[in-house]
């Protein structure tokens, strides 16, 4: 056995890539699970009114605007099946699952680049700027994963008058918009009430823990999209246990207040303490992560990976996400002793 398995073993694997909220499953899911797992034996309620309810009361948005689905990537491919746009404009670096889902429907993809130099902060005046007449759709991600940034309210709504003037769809992915501090008044839910042109789109995987229960949903005021969503997909597609644990969860506030708190402690921490190293330059964030330039002309993301990898630290390279290059990696933050670990590891090579 050599050196590199023998340290491993002394180590607990941490993804520090996957975005997760370090405090893990929510009680509440595990309960809701615990004490309806006979409803297997029956097929769901094609109304999902519980589920529903819950949804609306948590975003604040009218019942008949929630539409449900098996994930994000299953919502944004019934918004492509809906609206099945010829060409797209993303932003870049951003979420790849865009361009990887959009491909299958012969999609135009145009790129909206950040800029380093600006600390990948997205210009919304520009942003503007650049949407052309023959564009279908624009799909933007608030906080933009992998930087980090939050968009303000103001410029998103600025951005939603231009796509409607335009007749551009919009697509706001909130992700990650619970991890932002005060995301109430980032949220672009209150536009849905004046546009037509716009969804938001949310997934429970990253803040409630929860992917492997499949649920997201978006929110949407146009009637005539949600009729011809409501016939084209499956009734009963969200599980029964999934149904109910979700119900369950919205209502969790203990849970939710106290994710917030750990992680807006844990990112200024983290950020403060790596912040003192002159061989990386740290892309402030605003979510639950943080993207990382490595500054040395001798030290790629491979090299950094592994060496965390010998620790049990699992980071995520960023070499093949468009916009970056092997020069930059992406950590999330978890519990206090896992983060001390992790900044202390990636400090001894960078």
């Amino acid at each position: 056995m050599n050196t590199s398995q023998l340290r491993i073993a002394q180590y607990e694997t941490v993804l520090f890539n996957a975005n997760l909220n370090p405090k893990g499953i929510p009680n509440s899911v595990r309960n809701a699970i615990k004490e309806n797992i006979d409803t297997i034996v029956k097929y769901p309620d094609i109304y999902y009114t519980k589920l529903k309810t819950a949804v609306s009361s948590y975003v604040d948005a009218p019942l008949e605007n929630i539409i449900m689905g098996n994930g994000s990537t299953d919502l944004l491919k019934l918004y492509a099946t809906l609206l099945s746009p010829k060409k797209v404009m993303v932003i870049s670096p951003g979420p790849s699952e865009y361009a990887n889902v959009l491909s299958a429907y012969d999609t135009e993809m145009v790129y909206f680049n950040l800029l380093e130099e600006e600390e990948f902060t997205l210009d919304v005046h520009k942003l503007s700027a650049a949407l052309t007449d023959d564009l279908d759709m624009l799909i933007i991600a608030n906080p933009n994963n992998p930087t980090s940034k939050k968009i303000t309210h103001a410029d998103m709504k600025s951005l939603a008058e231009v796509c409607e003037a335009k007749d551009i769809f919009l697509i706001i992915d909130e992700m990650y918009i619970e991890f932002i501090d005060d995301y109430l008044d980032y949220t672009a839910v209150p536009l849905t009430k004046e546009y037509e042109n716009l969804a938001v789109i949310r997934s429970v995987s990253k803040f409630f823990a929860v992917p492997g229960l499949r649920f997201a949903y978006a929110v949407m005021n146009n009637p005539s999209y949600k009729d011809t969503i409501d016939r084209i997909t499956t009734k009963n597609n969200i599980a029964s246990l999934t149904a109910i644990a979700i119900t369950e969860m919205f209502k969790d506030q203990d849970y939710i207040e106290e994710s917030q708190s750990i992680v807006h402690t844990e990112r200024s921490l983290v950020y403060l303490a790596m912040s003192t190293s002159k061989t990386i330059k740290l892309i402030k964030p605003d979510a639950n992560f943080m993207l990382v330039k490595l500054l040395k002309d001798d030290i790629t993301s491979s090299d950094v990976a592994a060496h965390c990898n010998q620790r049990g630290i699992i980071i995520r390279k960023c070499d093949d996400i468009r916009g970056l290059s092997n020069k930059y990696i992406r950590i999330c933050f978890m519990n206090p002793k896992q983060n001390d670990l992790m900044v202390n590891t990636i400090l001894e090579i960078v």
